[in-house]
């Protein structure tokens, strides 16, 4: 799905990706089918979505229900990959590198949220927080790092 360009917007040449291997590990159920319709960040107290964990992976969930929070990474599938300067407001005259923003629009289209964990369904997690719109690829799930106390014994490194 390709967005369209504001004035003064710049786009560049990209090369087609083939270093990365990403296994998609589930689906992303919101509310929102358009990107007009959809939350520019995620709040908390938005709606309730559903995160679907393929079955191959179901038992990776096994834990999850002991954090409030996680981090989901996700796949923005219908997010141009080209633009590099953007002018979000659309006023002309505010431009900001694609770095320097959350935009879906990057050339790797990933996009993170840190959601609220409201239950465990199954092979699904019910969350609130995301922006993301209706059947996203999920890429990974993962425990917020401030509620994450590392299961393995510490490392000489770690201090």
């Amino acid at each position: 799905m390709q967005s369209r360009v504001r004035a003064g917007e710049k786009l560049t040449e990209v090369a087609e990706p083939r270093d990365a291997m990403l296994h998609f590990i589930g689906r992303i159920r919101t509310p929102w089918t358009e990107r007009k319709d959809c939350p520019r960040q995620g709040r908390t107290d938005g709606p309730e979505c559903r995160v679907e964990v393929f079955a191959p992976l179901a038992e990776a969930l096994l834990g999850v229900e002991e954090y409030g929070h996680l981090d989901l990474l996700y796949w923005l599938d219908r997010a141009r990959r080209d633009l590099v300067v953007q002018n979000p407001k659309n006023d002309g005259t505010h431009y900001y590198g694609t770095f320097a923003l959350r935009s879906p629009q990057r050339p790797n289209p990933i996009g993170l949220s840190r959601v609220r964990l409201v239950r465990v369904e199954g092979a699904a997690l019910i969350v609130r927080g995301l922006d993301c719109l209706d059947g996203t690829p999920l890429i990974d799930i993962k425990p917020v790092t401030c509620e994450f106390t590392p299961k393995a014994p510490p490392k000489p490194a770690d201090g």
